[in-house]
């Protein structure tokens, strides 16, 4: 074996600085992805994740503006107004000219919307479970705390 022969072998190229499959953002949609597949299989209901966030965010707070809404389920403006739109037309929601600020809309549940997610919670709950089936009890503890620490 010639010299250039041994050279070519033990050359491998040198490790990128950037490897995708190491990356905090990458790992994150995947996991997103994995836990889309659950919610669209097991939510036994006709709802987007998006949606589903609204009716359970109203839920749990009553009525609230549309902005305000947005801001806690973290959906911008555009987006937020577009899943309200779709809830409402599917007789979910509801909105209402609040009376301190009548600039301002209010979104509540409807009777249907408020048994929606009754229904729903616990098949979302049972979705959160399953996405972090991997993990035992300290992991899992361990990585909502340090996930709400990068919020």
């Amino acid at each position: 074996m010639g010299r250039s022969a041994t050279l070519k072998k033990s050359a491998r190229p040198s490790k990128p600085a950037y490897i995708l499959d190491e990356q905090i953002g990458f790992i994150l949609r995947q996991v997103w992805q994995r836990h889309a597949a659950i919610f669209t299989r097991d939510i036994g209901i006709n709802l987007t994740s998006a949606q589903w966030a609204a009716l359970a965010k109203l839920s749990e707070t009553g009525p609230c503006s549309q902005n305000q809404l947005g801001r806690l389920t973290a959906m911008d403006v555009a987006t937020i107004k577009g899943v309200i739109d779709r809830l409402c037309a599917r007789g979910l929601t509801e909105t209402s000219p609040d009376p301190e600020d009548g600039r301002r809309l209010l979104v509540s549940l409807t009777r249907a919307g408020a048994q929606m997610a009754e229904k729903a919670a616990a098949n979302a709950l049972a979705i959160s479970k399953e996405t972090l089936a991997p993990l035992d009890t300290k992991e899992r503890e361990t990585l909502l705390a340090l996930l709400n620490k990068l919020r």
